[in-house]
């Protein structure tokens, strides 16, 4: 008789989502299904960052090959990223990518690059478009009933919420969980590079400027498209939305009318631009729940984008999360054991990034107080890239997982007196 597989349902196909679908595809006894609201699965032409994290676990999730070079930005000098001053230009600090292996130095490409990369490595068959996801009621005998805004219905064993900052699935886990308004609103603009590179002196790097109240960040996104994004303080009346709504170029540039004239210039030469109102809601007590239930990516920690690594840590997620289900698996545990140890090891790495947040709320306070535009500038860069958050970017989560596995079976075998042996989680132990 053929086992009963382990059926796995993901909601979600951003990157978290695809992911979770290309790991669980690597368990023989896991059935999985992909469920996405959105019609047609289309990526907005914004960039996205790629840090050495995210190149780790592309590896690992095998699908690093499917991003072609020539759609990937890496300055030429190899570092990481530049920070100027706004109203000046001067380069103040530029992070070297140190110890960090070539191939995973840190790119930025646009959003749609990825998206096909991770979709190449999904069975397509495992996907279904126009599914949103209304309800989801636990059976009396373990598992959870979905139901879809279309009627269809599906039922599973785990459920994997990788559906977003706004997620459904986290909504029913923690009914009392509310977003709030950052009061920040980010502008995403494009460009041609042509007409960005053409200003003489402007930089071809990954280059933050800096201002006493607000940054503007630019970039490369190869094929002649030039990003140039913003994160403004704004006080609205009306509620805002997150998702992009058209803004002019005006409303841009009048933020920045203090810094440069090379800002001043690159900033008349955005042919789009879209306002994104950010939200966020404070930690999560955990991201496993009623043993069967997971959250990855944005849907595990609700915060605005502000380290830019929100593609490493999606990827990060899907990497523990099936190895935790196959270590219970082989074990002969139940999945909650596993979903447990899941737990253990991503919430700490979120908890540690609220703290990180929580601090440059605090900093942000203090440089009130600062009204010189070149101090405030430099304050922010003692304040919040002085090094306490860049373990984020080169963050070995296979490390941490190896650690705790281990842990977790030499605990389990002092209590039963039992060997586990040396089996990670990883299919056939190959990984580790």
């Amino acid at each position: 008789m053929t086992p009963t597989k382990l059926r796995v349902a993901i909601i979600g196909a951003g990157p978290a989502g695809l992911a979770a679908a290309i790991e669980f595809a690597k368990l023989s006894f896991v059935e999985v299904r992909i469920y996405e609201q959105a019609r047609e699965l289309r990526e907005m032409g914004a960039g996205i960052g790629l840090s050495p994290n995210a190149w780790r676990m592309l590896d690992a999730l095998g699908v690093y090959e499917n991003l072609d070079k020539k759609d990937l930005f890496r300055p030429a000098d190899g570092h990481l990223v530049q920070h100027r001053n706004g109203r000046t230009g001067e380069l103040l600090l530029s992070h070297k990518q140190e110890g960090i292996p070539a191939r995973y130095y840190q790119a930025r490409t646009m959003r749609p690059v990825l998206q096909k990369a991770l979709l190449q490595g999904v069975d397509g068959s495992r996907l279904r478009l126009s599914s949103r996801l209304l309800g989801i009621v636990e059976k009396p005998a373990g598992g959870w009933r979905l139901r879809f805004e279309d009627g269809f219905e599906d039922e599973v064993d785990l459920l994997v919420g990788a559906d977003g900052i706004r997620s459904i699935v986290r909504r029913f886990v923690y009914p009392n969980y509310r977003l709030r308004y950052t009061g920040t609103t980010a502008y995403r603009a494009l460009a041609d590079t042509t007409d960005i590179l053409s200003i003489p002196g402007f930089p071809d790097a990954n280059t933050f400027w800096h201002g006493p109240y607000d940054r503007l960040y630019t970039c490369n996104l190869r094929n002649n498209v030039y990003e140039l994004a913003a994160r403004v303080r704004l006080t609205e009346d009306a509620a805002p939305v997150s998702w992009g709504q058209v803004a002019s170029v005006e409303e841009v540039s009048e933020r920045f009318k203090t810094f440069s004239p090379m800002l001043q210039r690159a900033l008349a030469k955005i042919k789009v631009v879209k306002k994104y109102a950010l939200f966020n809601g404070p930690r999560l007590p955990r991201v496993a729940s009623h043993g069967s239930i997971a959250l990855v990516g944005d849907a595990s920690h609700p915060l605005a984008g502000e380290f830019g690594t929100g593609a490493g840590c999606a990827f990060e997620d899907a990497y523990v999360l099936a190895r935790a289900v196959q270590w219970a698996y082989d074990r002969g545990y139940p999945i909650r054991d596993g979903l447990d140890l899941f737990d253990q090891v991503r919430r700490p790495h979120y908890h540690a990034m609220f703290d990180i947040v929580d601090g440059f709320a605090q900093s942000q306070i203090s440089r009130q107080k600062i009204t010189d535009f070149d101090d405030a500038a430099l304050q922010i860069l003692a304040d919040e890239w002085s090094g306490g958050h860049h373990w984020l970017y080169t963050y070995q989560v296979e490390d941490v997982w190896r650690r705790a596995w281990k842990a977790e079976d030499g605990r389990r075998s002092q209590t039963t007196g039992v060997e586990d042996g040396d089996h990670d989680g990883s299919e056939n132990g190959s990984h580790l």
